[in-house]
């Protein structure tokens, strides 16, 4: 029998969508009791957010170090690779540059 899972332990991203997308199927064909329907979306909804927390983190973690007036400078990551981006004035965001 699989070891049950702490709330606190983390779950793989992967697999945490893979459960979201099970539970989500199961809510949608609708044959579930009322008691039922409700553990599966309180449990689909905990793990929405977990996925959605651990893609933010995903995100912050991906940097570009660029080497500026020699300091090095962390900047976001930018899927094309000739985009640049410079921190904006007013509140210290990156904003694109051509």
């Amino acid at each position: 029998m699989p070891k049950a899972r702490s709330n606190d332990e983390e779950i793989p991203f992967e697999a945490a969508l893979t459960r979201l997308e099970e539970v989500v199927d199961r809510l949608e064909q609708g044959d579930l009791e009322l008691e039922q329907s409700l553990k599966a979306f309180e449990e689909g909804v905990t793990l929405s957010k977990r996925c959605a927390s651990q893609l933010d983190d995903a995100e912050k973690r991906i940097e570009v170090l660029v080497r500026e007036g020699g300091k090095w400078i962390a900047r976001p990551f930018a899927n094309d690779p000739d985009e640049t981006a410079e921190p904006d004035a007013e509140d210290g965001d990156f904003e694109e540059v051509d």
